[in-house]
């Protein structure tokens, strides 16, 4: 991920630690899709659950869910912080400065 916006100049890592409210939405988001799929697949076959395509798919879920997410709570939470801690004079710098 490049460090400053190419359009506004906008460095995305505001502060140390920044992107931990991003680790956490990503968390949570994937453990939702997860919990969906299990239930789904526990639902749907039961009452003899069949557990080894279940594992599969959970796997696959725990694995993708997290990859797939990344980029949009990364973004996300971007656009939390900015709303909650509005942008500073002296936050955006020109885009002819590197």
């Amino acid at each position: 991920m490049v460090e400053h916006c190419p359009l506004c100049g906008l460095r995305f890592e505001r502060e140390h630690g920044h992107w931990v409210g991003s680790l956490g939405m990503n968390t949570v988001i994937s453990f939702g899709v997860l919990l969906v799929v299990l239930v789904i697949g526990i639902v749907a076959t039961a009452p003899d659950i069949a557990v080894g395509p279940l594992v599969v798919t959970a796997g696959a879920t725990a694995v993708l869910t997290p990859l797939l997410a990344f980029p949009f709570t990364r973004t996300l939470w971007t656009a939390i912080d900015i709303a909650m801690r509005p942008l500073e004079p002296g936050e955006l710098r020109g885009l002819d400065e590197d």
